[in-house]
C-alpha cells in the first residue's frame, strides 16, 4: 500500500520555495509581497503566509518527546488533562464554602479563592472555609490582595493537621512579592525580607511537595497591554530572580523550582498563544537547568491560564464568551496546567449564576465534547505552531538576557524599564485600536446598533486604568486597563446624553453609484454607531436636494454624502453648499478631489486610515456631548 502511494507522489514534481514565491508573486500582479502578505506582529517578527518543512531544519527540540526535557511539547506524557478553574471571591468563609461545594459537583476541579479584602485568615477560618472539601481530590488555590503568606501559613497548618496525605494535595498561594513590586510600587518587607519569607514558606510547606507558595503573576504584565513576548520575558526575569535569590540563601534550585507557579493570561491571538505557553515551558527548563538540579523533572513549568481582561468588554459583552472560547482552546492546546475562564460580566459587575455556569462549561466542553484532553501536543509537527514556537522563543531570549543585564528583574524595575517597554506596548496598541488596525469586535468594528446603557449605577472605575501605587511607592507601577475603554467612554456619554437630550442621528445621503454608495453607507454607519450614534441607511436618492430634505424630516444632526470618488467633485459641495451650515456634513471616503473639497469649506472626511477615535472624540464635542 505504501508503494502505490508513493508512485502516486512521483507523479508530481517537488517543488521548491523559491518556486512557490515566484508563483505567489506573480499572482499579485506587482503588488509588494512583503506589503501585502507578511504579518508584522506586536511581538517583534514577521509571520509568512506559507512556512515548509524547509523552514524546521534548525530547530533542535523537534525529535524529543512529551514529558521530555525541554518539555516544549508539554510536562504530560499520556493524555492532556487539565485542572478546571473556578474562582471565587471571600467575602464570607461559609458562603464561600457553600459555593465551592456546589461548583464541585458541576464539573470544576479546581478552586480559587479570592480574597479582594484583607483578611488575616486563620486556621479556623480555613475549617470553615473548606469544610467538606477533600483535599485530594481537588486542587486548592489561594488570591490575595494583602496577607498572602498568611493566608499560605494557615492552609498549610491545616492541612498537616487533617487527614489527608500530604504529598496528594494539590495546591497554590500567589505570593509574588517580586511581581508586587510592579503592581504596589514598594517591596513590604524589602528585596531581603521577601527572599527570607518565601524561604520561610517553602521550609514550612516541604511536607507538602505539591503546594507551590511561589507565584509568578505574568498575568499583570499582559493586563497592562504587553505582549505576549513581553509577557513571557518578564515572567522568565522574575522567576530566574526568585531562584537565584532563594538559592543564594541556601534553598536547593529542585525545592525552589518545584515551589514556584507561573500564572499567566491569554489572549485572544490563537495561535500566537499556544506558541507562548510551548516557548515558556522550553525556555524555563533551559533557566532551571542552569541552576544543576538534581533532575530534569524540576525544570518542568507548572502554569495556570487566566483567559485576560485587556480584550474584554462593557458593550456587547456576549462576545466576551466568544473571546474567551478561543482563548481557553489555545491555552488547552498548548498544555497548560489549569485554566480559568473569566465570566463575561466580570469586568462590570459581580459574577452571576448564569455567567458563572457558562464559564465553566466552556472548558467541559472543551474536554467532553471536543476531547481536547485527550491528546498530548496536537500542534507538535505544524510548521506554522512550530515557527512560532522558535520565533517568540528568540525574541523572549533578548529581552530576558537584555534584563539580566540591567542587573535582573528587580533592577530593571527600578530603573524603570520594564514598565517603559510595556507602555510603549499598550500605546502601540491603543494607536491600532484607534484606528482599528487591531478590531475590538462590538466596541471599536461591528457595534450592536441597537444596545443602549442599561444600567444607571456603572462604576465609573468600569472606564478608567486600575491604579494599585502605594502612597510609598518608589518605583512608577502597572496599571492595568482595558483596550476597549476609550471607545467605550465615547459610547457612554452618548448614551448619557441620549436619556437627557435626543440621541444623535447620522443621515446617509446616498447617491450616484450603486456599488460605491452602499459600500461606503454601510462604512458610515458602522462608523458612526461605535460612538451610540443613531444612523439611518437609506436605499438612495435621486438628487441632493431629495436627500437632504428626508435628513431634514429625520431630524438628522450629521449628514452622510456617500457616492463615487468621481461623482463628489460635484455632488459634495451641492449638498454642503444646500445644508447652510445646519448640521454636521461628511464625506465618506477619501476622493482624490479632497483637497479642491477642503477649499469650499467640507472639513470632515472618514475613511479606513481614519484614527476612529479622535475622530468621534471631535464629533461628540461638536455635539456637545461630554
Amino acid at each position: 500500500m505504501a508503494e502505490k502511494y508513493n508512485k502516486l507522489f512521483e507523479e508530481f514534481p517537488p517543488v521548491s520555495s523559491e518556486d512557490w514565491k515566484a508563483k505567489i508573486v506573480a499572482d499579485l500582479k506587482g503588488a509588494d509581497f512583503d506589503r501585502k502578505l507578511v504579518w508584522r506582529t506586536n511581538e517583534g517578527f514577521s509571520v509568512q503566509p506559507y512556512y515548509r518543512q524547509d523552514d524546521l531544519t534548525n530547530l533542535n527540540y523537534l525529535d524529543t518527546l512529551p514529558g521530555e526535557f525541554p518539555f516544549v511539547r508539554g510536562n504530560k506524557t499520556n493524555d492532556n488533562d487539565w485542572y478546571v478553574r473556578q474562582n471565587i471571591v471571600v467575602k464570607d468563609f461559609a458562603e464561600a464554602n457553600k459555593k465551592a461545594l456546589d461548583v464541585l459537583m458541576k464539573g470544576v476541579t479546581s478552586l480559587g479563592f479570592v480574597f479582594n479584602e484583607c483578611i488575616n485568615v486563620t486556621k479556623d477560618d480555613m475549617a470553615v472555609l473548606l469544610n467538606d472539601i477533600c483535599l485530594e481530590s481537588v486542587e486548592v488555590n489561594f488570591v490575595a490582595k494583602c496577607y498572602t503568606a498568611k493566608i499560605a501559613e494557615a492552609f498549610a497548618d491545616y492541612v498537616l493537621a487533617g487527614k489527608w496525605n500530604p504529598a496528594n494535595v494539590v495546591a497554590s498561594a500567589a505570593c509574588d512579592p517580586f511581581g508586587n513590586y510592579l503592581v504596589y510600587g514598594r517591596m513590604k518587607n524589602g528585596f531581603d525580607g521577601s527572599v527570607e519569607q518565601a524561604k520561610g514558606l517553602i521550609e514550612k510547606t516541604a511536607q507538602l511537595p505539591q503546594y507551590r507558595v511561589v507565584a509568578v503573576n505574568a498575568k499583570n504584565f499582559a493586563a497592562a497591554g504587553a505582549s505576549a513576548v513581553q509577557e513571557l520575558a518578564f515572567a522568565l526575569a522574575q522567576g530566574a530572580e526568585y531562584l537565584s535569590a532563594l538559592t543564594e540563601a541556601g534553598v536547593a534550585v529542585n525545592e525552589a523550582s518545584t515551589k514556584m507557579k507561573f500564572n499567566f493570561s491569554v489572549s485572544a491571538n490563537y495561535f500566537m498563544e499556544i506558541a507562548k505557553f510551548r516557548a515558556g515551558r522550553m525556555l524555563w527548563a533551559q533557566i532551571v537547568k542552569a541552576y544543576g538540579p538534581q533532575d530534569d523533572a524540576s525544570c518542568k513549568m507548572n502554569a495556570y491560564a487566566e483567559t485576560g481582561t485587556w480584550n474584554k468588554t462593557f458593550y456587547d459583552p456576549y462576545v466576551n464568551m466568544l473571546r474567551t472560547q478561543t482563548e481557553t482552546m489555545s491555552a488547552a492546546l498548548a498544555g497548560v496546567d489549569s485554566i480559568s475562564v473569566l465570566p463575561f460580566n466580570a469586568i462590570y459587575e459581580d459574577t452571576t449564576v448564569f455567567s458563572d455556569r457558562i464559564a465553566r462549561n466552556q472548558q467541559l466542553l472543551l474536554k467532553e465534547e471536543s476531547h481536547l484532553d485527550k491528546i498530548v501536543d496536537p500542534g507538535a509537527g505544524s510548521y506554522y505552531i512550530e515557527e512560532l514556537t522558535a520565533s517568540i522563543a528568540d525574541e523572549a531570549w533578548k529581552l530576558f538576557l537584555t534584563i539580566q543585564d540591567k542587573g535582573g528583574f528587580v533592577a530593571a524595575a527600578k530603573e524603570g524599564f520594564i514598565q517603559a517597554e510595556i507602555k510603549e506596548m499598550a500605546q502601540k496598541r491603543d494607536m491600532k485600536v484607534a484606528t482599528r488596525r487591531e478590531n475590538i469586535l462590538g466596541t471599536n468594528q461591528f457595534p450592536n446598533f441597537t444596545e443602549q446603557l442599561e444600567k444607571e449605577d456603572v462604576d465609573a472605575s468600569v472606564f478608567e486604568a486600575t491604579d494599585l501605587t502605594a502612597e510609598d511607592a518608589e518605583i512608577e507601577t502597572l496599571k492595568p486597563y482595558r483596550g476597549a475603554q476609550a471607545f467605550e467612554k465615547l459610547r457612554i456619554a452618548t448614551d448619557k446624553f441620549a436619556k437627557a437630550n435626543k440621541r444623535p442621528l447620522a443621515f446617509m445621503l446616498t447617491i450616484g453609484n450603486l456599488a460605491f454608495r452602499k459600500a461606503r453607507a454601510q462604512f458610515a454607519c458602522n462608523f458612526f454607531a461605535v460612538a451610540g450614534y443613531e444612523v439611518k441607511d437609506n436605499n438612495g436618492f435621486a438628487t441632493v436636494e431629495e436627500g437632504l430634505a428626508a435628513a431634514k424630516e429625520a431630524g438628522a444632526e450629521i449628514v452622510v454624502i456617500c457616492s463615487s470618488d468621481d461623482e463628489y467633485a460635484e455632488l459634495a459641495p451641492a449638498a454642503f453648499d444646500a445644508m447652510k451650515g445646519e448640521g454636521i456634513f461628511v464625506v465618506a471616503g477619501a476622493p482624490a478631489c479632497m483637497d479642491d473639497l477642503k477649499a469650499k469649506g467640507i472639513e470632515n472626511f472618514i475613511h479606513v486610515k481614519s484614527n476612529v477615535l479622535e475622530d468621534l472624540k471631535a464629533y461628540n464635542a461638536k455635539l456637545g456631548i461630554g
